[in-house]
């Protein structure tokens, strides 16, 4: 392939752009607020975790304070009744047995409202235990949007300057012949540098140095021959001192 020299010198400039390139999208990729929202997610997701723990806890024993409750009121309810029935002129017999049953619902009202109030006091408990989770979920969630802001804003600078480069090696390739911007890309999309300059011995794509036959073929090559590397296969870009 032939390619005038001042156009080939262009063929570093894309190298440098898409270098460039390159570093941008390495830093989307690797941006440390990636890995945080990763961490803040797995944290909101063990703080819901623990909300759902602590809210189930606390539904279960409120259910069974209002169950106790309910007992204590039936036990309320049979007491009046039976204190009616003794007003109202009930027999011995019946007043015996009525005083009986009395005794019976005071015993069993009194070991309800104990209970009662224990499982209240538990509640009570599981009550600020939902408040602190749920603060606790709030925060975490806090933390990822902060976190997720950061990201977004962080993007949005490299999208830019992934833009503007783009369109500069947009410029560069609409001045380069299509056949030695074709060859450049198929070297580009095997990985590595796809153009470099020759400095003295060296391949400035993989910085290695040519051997004396390879070195002696590029020198003798003509000006508008397009050389490559046979380490690397980059395009070895000459000039006047290492020609």
């Amino acid at each position: 392939m032939k390619a005038d020299p001042a156009v080939q010198r262009r063929l570093l400039d894309l190298a440098d752009a898409d270098a460039e390139l390159n570093r941008v999208q390495h830093r989307r990729r690797s941006l440390p607020e990636l890995d945080q929202i990763g961490e803040a997610e797995r944290e909101v997701r063990a703080k819901r975790d623990e909300l759902v723990v602590a809210e189930t806890a606390f539904s279960d024993l409120d259910r069974e304070v209002k169950r106790l409750e309910n007992e204590v009121e039936q036990v309320r309810k049979r007491e009046q009744r039976d204190r009616d029935l003794m007003a109202a002129g009930a027999s011995a017999k019946q007043l015996e047995d009525l005083e009986h049953e009395l005794q019976t619902l005071a015993r069993r009202q009194g070991v309800l409202e104990d209970e009662q109030l224990e499982v209240m006091e538990q509640r009570e408990a599981l009550e600020t235990n939902v408040t602190r989770s749920r603060e606790a979920l709030t925060e975490a969630e806090e933390r990822l949007t902060e976190v997720q802001e950061r990201r977004d804003e962080a993007l949005s600078g490299l999208e830019s300057s992934e833009a503007r480069l783009q369109r500069d090696r947009d410029l560069i390739t609409k001045a380069l012949p299509d056949e030695l911007v074709a060859l450049y890309d198929r070297i580009r999309s095997r990985g590595g540098v796809a153009a470099g300059l020759l400095q003295g011995s060296r391949c400035g794509a993989c910085r290695i140095e040519l051997d004396r036959t390879a070195l002696n073929e590029v020198r003798e090559a003509a000006d508008d021959d397009v050389v490559r590397c046979e380490e690397c296969g980059a395009i070895l870009v000459r000039t006047g001192e290492n020609r």
